[in-house]
């Protein structure tokens, strides 16, 4: 575990927070080297921390063996440089084995994912929380999207716990993210993190900014880690030229190919990887590989970004 405080940490907003890929071998099984390799090449290129096994690392269709197998080859391969956040999800009981699995595996903290499947009441989600918080020693960050969207009461009284000490927000709903920022500060002394979660965040982030929140998840991170650290750079010393250059040029595009297919927000960063010469193999059913041409016009894109990025001193 990295020494803490963990909140401290996370909220130097110098880099993107990275979440890596899961490495599949040709057999199909984890691949625990290449995973580390991954891993230690987001760390080098300057993530602020490293999110393992959480959406993009494909935590649905980890056995629970192999998502404590992969949660420690992040805390190997980070070696206590950042923060390793792991994923936590499914029911109540589920997610807190998941959570002991990840504190065996050495992790700083929880992505506390949504339930599965059931569409619950606000009473309900805060019991969720709490006791998914009450089962380990780990902070826990709250993740916002599909079932689990909550008001800005619930994120008072969520944020008032003394281990949950973020909101990851994947909804997009800036109306609501302004009320839930304006309610914790108004009643909640102690600093409470933010994130934008979005699938590519980048494209929102001048919004998020507007309203106070400069953390974010960068899928791009994984595949193009010059490119993405370039344009959190612009974005956190107000170069908006340069983000506005790479957000017409680059990501506007990105976000409209990923749309072209369904689960490409993991499959086409797992393609990007790959292209970028690291084998991470492929996806795991229920989702599929992306398109041929898909997969050249991610190339192309990536070769275009970087052509963007080179021109941003100019």
């Amino acid at each position: 575990m990295t020494p803490a405080p963990l909140a401290a940490r996370l909220s130097i907003p110098r880099g993107p927070l990275f979440f890596p890929v899961t490495a599949y071998g040709p057999d199909g099984a984890v691949d625990l080297d290449t995973y580390r390799t991954h891993v230690r090449r987001g760390v080098e290129a300057g993530a602020a921390a490293v999110f393992a096994c959480c959406g993009t690392g494909e935590f649905h269709a980890l056995a629970p063996e192999e998502f404590e197998e992969c949660v420690a080859a992040a805390v190997e391969a980070t070696a206590g440089r950042v923060p390793v956040v792991a994923g936590a999800g499914y029911g109540t009981a589920l997610a807190v084995q998941y959570a002991r699995r990840a504190e065996r595996a050495g992790a700083d903290a929880l992505l506390a994912m949504p339930p599965y499947l059931v569409v619950a009441g606000q009473e309900g989600l805060l019991r969720h929380y709490a006791e998914l918080a009450d089962a380990t020693s780990l902070d826990i960050i709250v993740y916002q999207r599909d079932n689990a969207v909550f008001t800005p009461r619930t994120v008072v009284e969520l944020a008032r716990h003394p281990k949950v000490l973020g909101l990851k927000d994947g909804l997009g709903d800036l109306d609501l993210m302004q009320r839930i920022v304006s309610a914790v500060r108004s009643e909640v002394p102690e600093e409470f993190l933010y994130f934008n979660g979005l699938p590519t965040a980048e494209l929102t982030g001048l919004a998020y900014r507007g309203i106070g929140i400069t953390l974010y998840s960068s899928a791009v991170f994984a595949f193009a880690p010059d490119i993405a650290q370039g344009f959190h750079k612009a974005l956190n010393t107000g170069d908006d030229a340069t983000v506005n250059r790479l957000l017409d040029g680059f990501y506007r595009p990105l976000v409209e190919l990923r749309n072209q297919g369904k689960g490409y927000a993991v499959a086409l960063v797992k393609a990007g990887v790959r292209l970028r010469g690291l084998d991470v193999g492929e996806v795991r059913p229920p989702l599929q590989e992306p398109r041929e041409e898909h997969v050249k016009q991610l190339a192309e894109l990536i070769e275009r970004g970087q052509q963007l990025l080179e021109g941003a001193g100019e």
